[in-house]
């Protein structure tokens, strides 16, 4: 097994041009130097390094062996620290908002997850634009927000968004649609849906509305909207119905769904980026901590709390596939 000594002495030669000057940058003696290179050398069966009277330079192995040691011993700095910082950060409480169908399907694994390390979530359930001002007001540590293609959130300059899910949107149609057979759906086919009546979230502007909209509009044409609900239950009760057709994300299906049939759409635009924001550390809006003050992170990086919601999201995201 690699040590990670190794990786920082092939590094520091790469760096400096000779193991000499290496060991000094280090603060090793050379033959501890040499002697992390010459284990590296066994393990991997060649050697890393080409040595001469001019200084050493990196094989092709050692080039390869650099590159990946560059993301080695990042990650292994972050976890360090990541680690120290949620040891001494005592209890946290996060503002966190969320819109409604993530609360449903992934709120309860985050809780779960984050309260093992001593967060404590107050949960505020809001449709996207609130979401948005509040997070930039700094009323909300973090927020779980959506957008699509081509329509970026108003964020304020010093909020962070990190993917944690590119959501696919399906097409929602009732049994019997004569589309109803289809595995997915092209775009051209999708036009032709233009006379159907539609069913779009309660919000103007909704940015997973906009996609299908502006879609129709592209081909000079206007989508028939008959009823807006941001309620799912009841957006599926329509459409089993044969009262409407919709776009659904997968984030919000399940299983089955008695009555509706969901078809993916073959266009990458037609797919939300679930995206976690947050104000990076040191703000005047970071979490409220009750003991020490460690949940601060790096510059340019939201709190460590907030980095570990992000990992409980991943988590119960995962686990829904």
């Amino acid at each position: 097994m690699i040590d990670l000594r190794q990786l920082q002495a092939l590094r520091a030669v790469h760096s400096e041009g000779s193991v000499t000057r290496a060991a000094r940058l280090l603060g090793w003696s050379q033959p501890t130097v040499d002697y992390h290179l010459h284990n590296l050398d066994r393990l991997i069966g060649g050697s890393v390094l080409q040595r001469s009277t001019r200084g050493s330079t990196l094989t092709p192995v050692g080039h390869l062996v650099l590159e990946r040691a560059h993301e080695i011993l990042s990650l292994s700095d972050r976890t360090l620290r990541d680690a120290r910082e949620l040891t001494q950060m005592g209890q946290v409480r996060l503002r966190f908002g969320t819109f409604p169908t993530a609360a449903a399907r992934l709120l309860p694994s985050i809780v779960a997850q984050v309260n093992d390390l001593g967060i404590d979530i107050d949960a505020v359930l809001e449709e996207v634009a609130p979401l948005v001002t509040h997070v930039n007001q700094r009323k909300l540590d973090a927020v779980l927000v959506y957008s699509v293609p081509g329509y970026d959130l108003p964020f304020r300059g010093d909020i962070i968004a990190t993917e944690v899910l590119r959501d696919p949107l399906m097409l929602a149609l009732p049994e019997g649609h004569p589309l109803a057979s289809r595995s997915s759906i092209d775009i051209a086919t999708l036009l032709t849906l233009h006379e159907e009546q539609w069913l779009l979230g309660a919000t103007e502007n909704d940015p997973m509305d906009s996609v299908v909209v502006d879609a129709f509009a592209a081909a000079g044409l206007t989508l028939n909207v008959a009823i807006r609900t941001d309620d799912f239950q009841v957006m599926l009760a329509m459409i089993a119905a044969r009262m409407v057709i919709g776009l659904v994300a997968k984030l919000a299906t399940g299983p089955t769904h008695p009555g509706v049939v969901l078809r993916p759409i073959e266009d990458p635009s037609f797919a939300r980026s679930v995206l976690l924001a947050a104000p990076a550390a040191g703000g005047s809006g970071s979490a409220a901590v009750r003991g020490s003050a460690g949940a601060t992170g790096g510059p340019g990086q939201p709190s460590t709390a907030v980095r570990q919601l992000a990992a409980a999201i991943r988590h119960a995201v995962g686990a829904l596939e």
